[in-house]
Parts: structure tokens; sequence; C-alpha cells
């Protein structure tokens, strides 16, 4: 499917945990034995933990990633789980609750103050952080905080926060019959494109400041119109040390028991009419219509918990034609290229090179382990037979009366066809635009290109991404690249680009070693001689920035045509072959078009009741409770909940866990204040729920039955990574930082005392 995605200025990663070691002489919380991971400190033999008794559960969740306007359907089940306030307020985007819950464009946040800081993940602050850091001052490495607000720190002209202000139905508009026959499938994705752009169009129209989306739910079944508040003044206020944030690393990552405090803040500006407003000193705070409150109760087994947010992507309505493309394609090219590219990039020693590059490094590591984890949900662990099995079933019935087999038998057969024909081309489509567009520099003179094409357009006839109102985003992008690019990274990732490609069956591969030889004849007598790759990087003119801005606001086709650039004259090369896969998504996106809306009218008739849609980047709600699980049906327990005496115990004092000097003596010196749960005479770190969550979700706020934050969900468990194609409840859970170690956190270690103030809290160390 075709996929539209401005270049952003921060790379959005997502890192999560394992392992768990009690210190000394404390009295552990029940769990299952220490991972292999978990390396002590300790100097006396810790107490062997008891085993794990978990709780009867009240709930067994069926999963879904709700819409608002699906949850009054949901209303008397939420009561019964101990809901404390309306229902209502969870179906309107607008209210006290949702309305404070925003998106960052890749990661979801919340208001926590009536001055407009956001809080969220820290791997969501990897980019703001990379952007303010140089190899004298490491802020990935050593964190920051913010003591005045003059001291906060831009996250850079791309960052976004968005409200979401009002989502209205729009199916009718976007769909009907004359869609259905006579046009090509081309044609069809062109004709939906077109009235969506009219949409936006009128939505945006003399407002300024509101950015409008029509998104696609069940695959082309339904259309939404999203209007939000676009604020794109955004600073950096707190982050904690990547010993805290990323405690764990990629050898915790997705796994539990867990011991990372995993948060960071962010504060919204506007200018000085309350208006949003590019980065200026003189701008101001944000006021959020609605802003949450903290938690006054701590979390127990089996409470009542739910996350709104806005995750990605998930599959889990998808085709079993579909999921086979997956299992037998995607996701083990995935996993090669990202073992490719860590290992290419490690290799990297220039130490302003390796900064600029961890955005990259954690991007691949955690996509890396989140693949792995679906293939083996998916293959090993038999969720691929279960689906098969399902649509076995889903067939059954489809076949068992007339009429419905005369409808809908045929668009399942029409589904498995298209993908099979588009695995002619999945390869050579995969290389050009995940490989070789990929290093930011050859992304960037691409994009110069389309904008050559696309601006003498009138703007209704633009491609969406290359619409007027999107030229400030794009240069912005140009603007940010200046701290986030390195040559030798681009480099490294360009040769490992041509490395993997030289290994590509012939027959499979785009032409691009065709390309360079064409371009660039290798000439061994040559003195110097310098290799494509090296003449790509070190002749052009694109490292300037002020280059770049130029040609992307005034080059013209006939311009850059004549341009001596290599950088130019290759993405120039570049564009037929990804123009021609470009148009086969377009060809497939409008046939899908076509039969989806009558494959999900069959799925609604086999499974008998209203079903969520797949995520797709917009506001949904999901709930369950705080619940224990075991990673297999013969082991013990894991308990709900992870202590601080755990996260010390861990402590190595080398990456990934190395707990920072002043978590320590905060620690050694009992400085706990009124953070300590009683249960355990312990500060609390993570904890479980049985919630379903995916990408994007990272930052959610984890709510309580009063509306109250209570966490952040930031990560769920290896064994059930694959949920995002087949949720289980027994075994998918999601990962949370309780708002009682963040507190503790910005109270005993960062010097946040104000901070906390700000959100309402009380500061109580001493």
């Amino acid at each position: 499917m075709k996929t539209r995605a401005l270049v952003s200025g921060f790379l959005v990663v997502s890192s999560v945990g394992c392992g768990d070691t009690p210190p000394p002489n404390v009295a552990p919380l029940p769990s299952a034995a220490p991972t292999a991971s978990a390396t002590s400190t300790a100097t006396t033999p810790a107490p062997a933990p008891t085993a794990y008794v978990p709780a009867p559960p009240r709930y067994e969740n069926p999963g879904g990633m709700w819409m608002p306007n699906q949850m009054a359907a949901h209303a008397a089940k939420l009561k019964e789980l101990g809901l404390g306030f309306d229902p209502a307020q969870l179906a309107d985007p607008t209210s006290d609750v949702l309305g404070a819950v925003v998106s960052l464009g890749g990661c979801s946040a919340s208001f926590v103050s009536p001055s407009g800081l956001v809080i969220t993940n820290h791997h969501c602050a990897v980019g703001a952080l990379q952007l303010n850091s140089s190899s004298a001052a490491n802020l990935l490495k050593d964190g920051y905080i913010a003591k005045t607000r003059a001291d906060e720190k831009s996250n850079g002209p791309t960052a976004r926060v968005f409200v979401t202000q009002k989502v209205t139905d729009v199916t009718k508009q976007v769909w009907d019959m004359t869609l259905a026959t006579h046009v090509t499938d081309r044609e069809r994705f062109k004709l939906i494109e077109k009235r969506q752009k009219a949409l936006v169009a009128e939505c945006e129209k003399d407002r300024p400041g509101t950015r409008c989306t029509v998104s696609t739910f069940y695959d082309g079944a339904a259309y939404y119109l999203i209007e939000q508040l676009e604020l794109r003044d955004i600073r950096l206020v707190y982050a904690p040390a990547e010993g805290v944030g990323n405690y764990g690393g990629e050898i915790d990552n997705w796994r539990w028991p867990r011991h990372t405090g995993d948060v960071s803040m962010f504060r919204a500006y506007v200018g000085k009419d309350g208006k949003p407003a590019d980065y200026s000193p003189d701008n101001v705070p944000y006021v959020p219509a609605h802003h949450l409150k903290l938690a006054q109760k701590g979390l127990e087994e089996n409470d009542l918990v739910f996350v709104a947010g806005y995750p990605g992507r998930t599959h889990s309505l998808k085709s079993r034609a579909e999921v086979e493309d997956f299992v037998t394609f995607r996701y083990p090219r995935t996993q090669k290229l990202c073992e490719d590219r860590l290992a290419a990039l490690e290799k990297i020693t220039d130490k302003e090179a390796a900064l600029r590059a961890t955005p990259f490094v954690r991007w691949f590591g955690n996509t890396l382990t989140n693949t792995k984890g679906m293939l083996e949900g998916l293959v090993k662990d038999g969720l691929l037979q279960q689906k098969v099995e399902r649509e076995a079933a889903f067939t059954k019935f489809i076949e068992a009366e007339p009429a419905r087999k005369k409808r809908y038998a045929p668009v399942l057969a029409e589904i498995a066809k298209a993908y099979e024909d588009a695995r002619k081309h999945r390869e050579s489509d995969a290389e050009l635009r995940s490989e070789f567009l990929l290093p930011r520099l050859v992304g960037a003179a691409y994009q110069i290109v389309r904008m050559a094409e696309e601006r003498p357009k009138a703007d209704k006839e633009r491609d969406p991404d290359y619409q007027e109102r999107n030229w400030p985003r794009l240069t912005q992008g140009q603007e940010a690249m200046e701290k986030q690019y390195s040559r030798i990274v681009d480099m490294t990732l360009f040769n490992l680009a041509l490395a993997r490609h030289a290994k590509a069956d012939p027959k499979e591969r785009a032409p691009v070693d065709a390309i360079l030889r064409k371009l660039f004849p290798v000439n061994p007598n040559a003195t110097p001689y310098k290799p494509p790759v090296s003449i790509l990087f070190e002749d052009t003119r694109l490292e300037d920035t002020g280059a770049r801005v130029q040609l992307l606001k005034t080059a013209t086709l006939a311009d850059l045509k004549k341009s001596q650039d290599p950088m130019i004259r290759f993405a120039l090369a570049l564009r037929p072959l990804v123009k021609e896969a470009d148009e086969r998504d377009e060809a497939l996106s409008g046939h899908m078009a076509y039969l989806k809306p009558t494959y999900f009218e069959a799925l609604r008739a086999f499974e008998g009741h209203e079903i969520a849609p797949d995520a797709n980047g917009t506001l949904r709600i999901t709930y369950g409770t705080v619940r224990s699980y075991r990673p297999k049906k013969d082991a013990p327990y894991f308990a709900p909940f992870t202590l601080l005496p755990e996260v010390v115990a861990k402590n190595t004092g080398k990456e990934p866990f190395d707990v920072p000097p002043k978590l320590l003596a905060a620690y050694t010196q009992k400085k706990f204040g009124s953070y300590v749960d009683k249960r355990w005479g312990q500060v609390p770190v993570d904890f479980l729920a049985d919630l379903q969550i995916s990408g994007g979700n990272s930052g959610s706020a984890t709510l309580n039955a009063k509306g109250e934050i209570t966490g952040l969900v930031f990560d769920g468990n290896y064994e059930a990574l694959a949920s995002d194609w087949l949720f289980k409840p027994e075994l998918t859970r999601s990962i949370h930082v309780d708002i009682r170690y963040v507190l503790w956190l910005l109270d005993a270690v960062d010097g946040g005392d104000h901070l906390i103030r700000e959100m309402g809290g009380t500061p109580s160390v001493d």
C-alpha cells in the first residue's frame, strides 16, 4: 500500500526491559526468578524470590483499539470494572479526559499542567536530545532539566503537538458506487485522493493553525475527517539520564521484569495572541483547554486502567494473503536489514558522527527486536496457523449460504490474487524506498526533485505531501538537517545499501548499480581515484543548508536537469523508478478500496458484533486491568510491579545498566518521600496491564478509574509482540512506568520540584 510521509525532523524510536535481582536485605516483591540479563552489584546473597501467586482476574480482555465514537457500547463494562466518571467522556475527543491527550506525530503525549507542559516517553525525546547535543554536552547520555522557562530548549522546527478538536464521519463524501466500477484501480485511488484533498482544503480554509486529515478506517470501508490544532513551538523541559530513561537498552527491550524510567517532558508555546506560531523567544506557553491530574492513589492488581493515544499500525483484520506477505517477506527482510545496519553503524568511531547516528541506532535496534518477536509469535508460537484457521472458518461461513457465497466469495479470491501479483516488484520497491532513499542527503535531494515536479501544478492537483499547506514543513525539515546530518553516517548507510544490492537477485533488484555506473563511470586510472559514493557525498553542494532550502523553494525541473551536482543527478535518475513503484502502490490501494468495504461487511456478519478498526495513527482508547502473566504455560507468574531496589541491584556501572550516581545517592540516603507503596515499603517503578497497544502508543498516559494519570505506557512484552495480529488476553501485556517513579525521579534525583508543583503535586523529599 502507498503511504504518505513528510520528511520529519526526528526519528521516533522505542525501547523497553527485563531482568530482576533483588538487592541484599530487601524483601523482594514476589516474582519469577531473575533473568540472565540481570547483573547484581550485591556483595551478599540476595534472598530467593518466593513464587508469585496472582489474584484471580476480574476481566478477560478481548482486545481492541476503540474509536471514541465506539465507546458508548462499553459503558456498562467500564462501570462494572469501577469507572469513576461519566463514560460519555470517553466518546468525546474534546472532553476533560481525551481533550488532554495529544499526538507528537509518531508518539503520544498528554498535557499535565495549565501552562502547556506535556508528558511523554524518554524514547520519544531522542530526536530533541540529539538536536541539542554535542560531543561536549551529550544530553542523550546525561539528560536535561530546565530550571526556568528561559532554559527550555527548542525541539527544532519540525517538532509538533497535535490536539484533536473534532472527528467527523465523511465516508459518504469520499466513497460512493460511482467508484466501484468503470474506472481503473489507479483512477479510483486518484478520485478518492481528490475528494480527500477537497475535504481537507475546506476544513483548513481561513483557519491558520488547524491541521486537517482524512483518515482511512477498515482499509477503505470508512473515512473520518480529523481536525487538529497544530502547535509548532515545542521545547524540551526534562529528560532523565540515559541510565534511567533507557535503562537496560536493547538487552531489556520488550522484556519483563522492567526497570526503566521512560519519561520526558516538553512544553508547547504559542504567539502572544494565543495562536500557533513558529519558535520565537517572545512566544508564551500554550494554555490547553484540559490537562490531566496526578493520581492520588497507587494502583493495585486488577485495578481498571485505560490508555488513550495514537497507535500507529496494527493488522488484526488483515486477510490470510496479507499475513503471509508479512511472514514470508516483509518481516524476514526487515530483520536482516536491521541487523546489517546496526553492524555497520557500530563501526563508526567518530564521536560526533556516533552521536548523530544515535536516533538511527535506537530505531533499528527497536525494530529488530520487535520484528523478531513478531515472527516468533506468528510462526513458532502458532499465531499464523490460528489466523489461517480463522480465515478457514470465515470462508466456511461465507460458503454456507448461497447469497453470501455469491456476494463475498469472489472478494477473498481477488484480495489473494492482488497480493500475489504485487510480489513481482516487492524487493525492488523496498530496496528503493527503505534503503537508497534513507540517507538524509539522498532523501533531501529526492524531495527537491519532487517539489520541482509538483510546484508548477495547481494546488488541488498536487501530490498531498507537496501541497502548499506542507511547504513550511518541508522547508523546516531541510533546516532541521543542520543538526542531524552526518556525512559519515549517510555514507555508511549508502554503502550498506549498495552491498546488499549486490547480493540481491538481479531479476528482482532495482537497477541502481546501472544508474551509478552511467552517472559516474569508473576510471581506475584517475588520480586520485574516487568511487561513486565519495563523488555523491563529497562533491555535492547539498550539505549546505542554505543551498538545499533555496533549491527546494525555487528550483524547476529544467534547472535541476542542467545541474552537475552529483546528488541531484542521482535523485533525478532514481525518480522514474520510485514513480513506477508509487503507481503500483496506488493501483493496489485503489483495488483494495473497491474490495475491502465488501470484505468488512462479510467480516462483521461473521463476527456478529462491532469490531475495532486496526490502528491508523488516530485517537484510540484501550482498557483493561493491572495484571500479571507467565511467559509459558509451565513457567512461574511474573508479578505486575517492579520496585526501586531492583533497579539498583541490576546496576553494573556500564551501559546499559549504568544507574546515575545521583540516583544511587538518593537511594542510599533513603530519600523516598511519599512515593513509597506501603504494601512493599518501596518506590514502584514499572507495572503491567493487559491492554492492547502498538507503536505510536509510546508516551500515552495510563489513566486510572478516576481519569487521573497513573503512569505512561512505553512497551509490550516480547512473548506477545504478535498481538498486532492476534490479541491473546492471557499473554498480551503492556508495560508502564509508574507515575510515582516519575515524581520520585523529579523530586529526589533531578531537581524537578518546580515541575511537580506545576502538575499540582507536592514535593516530599527533604
